[in-house]
């Protein structure tokens, strides 16, 4: 698990909602309406998925406050993808009040928090909310890489990166195990213990974007299996619903 304190997750957290809110700023209407990094989705659509995703976490917080738990999403993932389809062709006024309206909301929840409170269980993947915060913190950063403004996955840092390497191991096939070498920084590896063993080499951020199902921005990544350059290996899907573990 990614070594991270509350203290510091709270101020990526609230780093990366303000990033958000910086591409947004640039925006007009028509750029709204254009398309995103994300295949069929436009820009609106991902400041939709961003907002509905801020409410949810909060949402998660303010019931764990009261020792108390809630779905995700009302309606689950069928209710998310209907608000993000009804929201996604909003005017730029409305999607800045909207963003600015769940960012507000989350970052309250998250900063109200004491020590106890991080580790308050809350039915998103079966966790607590500390698990919570890492999750909003992978949405604001990928989805802000995903609006395309030219802010790619270069721009994430080293924590975020690394961070990524321990949720994203569930994709990881079954029977294989990928030794991470990011360039000038220790070796990761990932999957099966004793598992076929295959090399990933190249620059921190390219690995990262790589497991998280985005394009590398720095052209370094190659694959090695017994020092024979190789395709990158197929990913299995996203984790989404997996149990937390620790």
């Amino acid at each position: 698990m990614t070594s991270i304190t509350p203290e510091k997750l709270l101020d990526e957290l609230r780093r990366a909602a303000g990033v958000v809110t910086e591409i947004t700023a640039t925006f007009s209407d028509g750029d709204v309406k254009a398309p995103s990094e994300l295949p069929g989705w436009t820009r609106g659509h991902v400041l939709a998925h961003v907002c509905g995703i801020a409410n949810a976490m909060a949402r998660q917080l303010e019931y764990a406050a009261r020792g108390d738990s809630i779905e995700l999403y009302d309606g689950g993932y069928d209710g998310r993808t209907r608000a993000i389809e009804m929201a996604a062709g909003h005017t730029l006024a409305e999607h800045r009040a909207d963003l600015d309206a769940a960012l507000g909301r989350a970052l309250q929840a998250f900063g109200a928090l004491d020590g106890d409170g991080w580790e308050a269980p809350i039915s998103f993947r079966g966790g607590v909310v500390v698990d919570g915060g890492l999750a909003l913190w992978r949405e604001l950063v990928i989805h802000a890489t995903d609006l395309g403004t030219g802010r790619g996955p270069e721009t994430w840092s080293r924590p975020f990166c690394e961070h990524l390497f321990d949720f994203l191991a569930a994709r990881v096939p079954e029977g294989q195990r990928f030794v991470l070498q990011p360039l000038g920084l220790p070796a990761v590896s990932i999957g099966t213990p004793g598992g076929r063993s295959t090399a990933i080499n190249g620059m921190l951020t390219d690995i990262a974007a790589w497991l998280a199902g985005r394009t590398p921005t720095l052209g370094s990544l190659r694959a090695t299996a017994a020092a024979d350059g190789v395709d990158l290996p197929a990913l299995l899907p996203w984790p989404a619903g997996v149990p937390v573990t620790r």
